[in-house]
């Protein structure tokens, strides 16, 4: 199975993404064929930093689970008015 194809089942969660130039903690928005696009959230303030496009080659770790995973979505979680 492809990464793309398997990050597709994922879109709307939040996850960690390492690509080559970066890394960074956000929500997947959108999958396509050859790219992605990832919202970046900032740690210190949780809200949202910018929105990259990353080509899905130059993808190297993607983190799904895990206790940092779910810090960024509780406290993104209480900051939902």
């Amino acid at each position: 199975m492809r990464l793309v194809e398997k990050l597709k089942e994922h879109e709307n969660h939040y996850m960690f993404i390492k690509w080559v130039t970066g890394g960074d903690y956000g929500k997947l928005i959108y999958v396509g064929h050859d790219f992605i696009e990832f919202a970046v959230i900032d740690i210190d303030t949780m809200t949202y930093s910018e929105t990259v496009l990353i080509y899905a080659p130059l993808i190297l770790e993607v983190s799904i689970g895990g206790t940092d995973v779910q810090r960024i979505i509780a406290e993104v979680s209480a900051k939902i008015d």
